[in-house]
């Protein structure tokens, strides 16, 4: 044999394991399929609930979900910008925006879900009329959830927010306070427990329900349900925001299983945004 020959007899070899390669990339799990189940990051409660049911029904036509349960607002959030979750699903469209905004994070809402009506619990007095002047009451300490409780107890009367306030208002914000009410801001997932050591607090639905408390029949006041515009949303990178399983995802939630789920489970506690 000659040179020419000998170098390409040496050659070969690497030549044909190309296509091998390109067979290994093409047989990548997709995601939601068994192999690789959609990583969905939730809140534990109702939010981790309803994406357990998505499975439950989903997995025996093909889709499946893999839910990881957080116990705080932050987490979700870092852990999809991260890549160790393809979606989550536990805060509002403000909420989003806002963390965006803060941590420079590209996500995007792709769909809606549910409304969590935010209420206002207590273990010491059993109306809003009874509550005492200089009453401590805690609230969430995220921005926007502490504005939107600011806001609800604004229109309880508890005291009044600059004209314009919304869910971005802080206790700078408040004009009159007419009871001298003592502001506490804590972690949303702290406020339950705190009801043992103020008079009232503020709490997000998705925290008062494993506490057993009803927004509806429960707290002292409630916002209203309806067109809330509080309304949560699932959440992806913007690169996967028209992906087929992002897209399919939003599809099996928004369904008359799921609607129906929510409704007999919760009793009107929690409202499909769907």
């Amino acid at each position: 044999m000659d040179i020419t020959r000998r170098r390409l007899s040496l050659l070969a070899p690497a030549v044909l394991t190309l296509p091998f390669i390109h067979t290994a990339r093409a047989q990548t799990p997709l995601i939601g399929s068994e192999a690789r189940p959609l990583k969905i990051g939730v809140t534990a409660g109702p939010h981790a609930q309803i994406m357990e049911k998505l499975h439950e029904i989903n997995a025996p036509k093909g889709f499946f979900l893999r839910v990881v349960e957080f116990q705080d607002y932050v987490q979700p959030n870092t852990a999809l910008n991260a890549g160790d979750l393809d979606a989550n699903s536990f805060q509002h469209q403000q909420f989003l925006d806002q963390t965006v905004r803060d941590r420079g994070y590209d996500l995007v809402s792709i769909g809606k879900t549910v409304i969590f009506p935010m209420g206002m619990y207590s273990r010491r007095i059993k109306t809003l009329a009874e509550l005492p002047s200089g009453a401590r009451i805690s609230i969430p300490n995220d921005p926007t959830n502490g504005g939107r409780a600011l806001v609800l107890l604004a229109q309880a009367g508890v005291l009044t927010l600059k004209p314009g306030a919304d869910y971005r208002a802080t206790v700078m914000d408040i004009v009159t306070n007419p009871k001298n009410v003592r502001i506490v801001e804590l972690e949303a997932a702290l406020l339950p427990r705190s009801l043992e050591d103020v008079d009232a607090a503020v709490i997000n639905a998705n925290y008062a329900l494993p506490a057993g408390l009803n927004p509806g029949k429960d707290s002292l006041v409630a916002e209203a349900g309806g067109e809330s515009p509080y309304a949560n949303v699932i959440a992806v990178k913007r690169a996967n925001a028209d992906a087929a399983w992002a897209k399919k995802l939003i599809e099996l939630y928004h369904t008359p299983e799921i609607r129906s789920f929510v409704q007999t489970t919760f009793v009107g506690s929690i409202i499909p945004a769907f």
